[in-house]
């Protein structure tokens, strides 16, 4: 196994601390499976209400174009969890754990699409709750050992970004260069956490290619693009002014991010753990091993490779509940892991350095994205096995 994929710093501790709003892991009344279609014309449910507990979305893109579906909170825009890049004609399932609530559901039908929140309730458990404590206890501490994680990745995070705008708001280009893939890497490893703020996310990672006729480019690929200009004459270089107003702007939002990790109130459910562990490999699979996420810099392999690292620690925490349901599930994660890593370093490192996305061959690219495919199918069981 790669040092990259080394255990955790964060020991696992006997203390176990119980998150407000979690939901048994076993319930006598199951929520079941949700049928959800769709359609270029639209997406439905099989259902609006469920009673609280385990559900599963049976997500069948039925359309001519991949989608997503989204689990939102009840202020229509916190992403409880998410399942993306379903190609048409694939069905993908969306495995959580809810509590008693209101709640929203989201689609988005195709690439052009808007996505509207619909209403979406989850009712009292229906008969005798039972808990397997065993199960539980190791869920509550996978909980506990990945927030710790996640906050840990902030506060660089934070630190990173300070440097990086100073050294870009200074003009000191070649000082920003270096420090803009690696103050990514801490953004990357956690990427759902970050995106399940709604509001967070476009601001700080919105890509060009995704922006919305009239909407304001912020954040970290604004600035990739001022740092990397097109050599055909298309871009105006930012002011001195407008620099100062990216780097406030990042500075801010990132401390904003920081601010809401640390919270009394920032919990993480098991299942958004393990649906994290999933949605950092279709983040590869939809952006870094195309090329499109870093297209001005071309550093796409320092994200491909945090983001690979982010999904090995959420699985890691969450092995030893998963091993309760299936042992070779575990192990077959942990060999394509290996896989993968071993492919992704032939490439650089951290601490050496990436090769430009622009070095890849097509035959080396091909190679990453079955690999990556290969984890993907796997990782996608491990929330079931985790929760039970």
């Amino acid at each position: 196994m790669s040092a990259r994929f080394a255990l955790p710093t964060l020991a696992l501790t006997a203390s176990v601390v119980v998150l407000a709003g979690c939901v048994p892991n076993a319930a006598s009344a199951d929520g079941g499976t949700i049928s959800v279609t769709v359609a270029d014309a639209g997406c439905t449910l099989s259902a609006t209400d469920v009673p609280a507990g385990t559900v599963v979305f049976s997500v069948s893109n039925q359309g001519s174009s991949a989608t997503e579906f989204y689990l939102l909170a009840s202020d229509g825009a916190s992403i409880v969890s998410e399942v993306e890049n379903i190609g048409p004609g694939l069905t993908r399932d969306l495995t959580v754990q809810v509590a008693e609530g209101d709640y929203f559901t989201s689609c988005r039908e195709s690439d052009t699409a808007e996505a509207t929140p619909e209403a979406f309730t989850v009712t009292a458990a229906e008969g005798e709750v039972v808990v397997d404590e065993e199960r539980a206890a190791l869920l509550d501490q996978a909980a506990v050992t990945y927030k710790a994680y996640v906050q840990q990745e902030v506060a660089a995070l934070v630190t990173a970004t300070d440097e990086f705008v100073a050294a870009f708001v200074a003009g000191d280009d070649d000082a920003a260069r270096d420090i803009y893939a690696p103050a990514r890497t801490h953004w990357e490893a956690i990427e759902p956490v970050a995106e399940s703020f709604g509001d967070l996310d476009p601001s700080m990672d919105l890509r060009e290619a995704d922006l919305a006729e009239g909407e304001e480019w912020t954040g970290w690929h604004a600035m990739e693009k001022d740092l990397w200009q097109p050599e055909d004459g298309s871009y105006t270089a930012l002011t001195s002014e407008e620099r100062q107003a990216l780097g406030d702007q990042l500075v801010a939002d990132t401390a904003e991010l920081s601010a809401r990790v640390n919270a009394d109130d920032f919990t993480f459910e098991a299942f958004q753990i393990g649906n994290g562990a999933k949605e950092l490999l279709d983040e590869v699979a939809t952006g870094k091993i195309t090329g499109e996420e870093e297209i001005w810099s071309g550093t796409d392999l320092w994200d491909f490779r945090a983001n690979l690292d982010g999904a090995w620690e959420a699985f890691i925490v969450l092995k030893p509940a998963a091993d309760l349901t299936d042992e070779d599930l575990s192990i077959e994660i942990e060999e394509r892991f290996t896989s993968l890593d071993a492919e992704l370093a032939q490439y650089g490192s951290f601490d050496e350095g990436f090769v430009t996305y622009s070095e890849l061959t097509e035959d080396q690219v091909l190679e990453l994205s079955r690999l990556v495919e290969a984890l993907s199918e796997s990782l996608s069981q491990l929330t079931a096995a985790a929760i039970g």
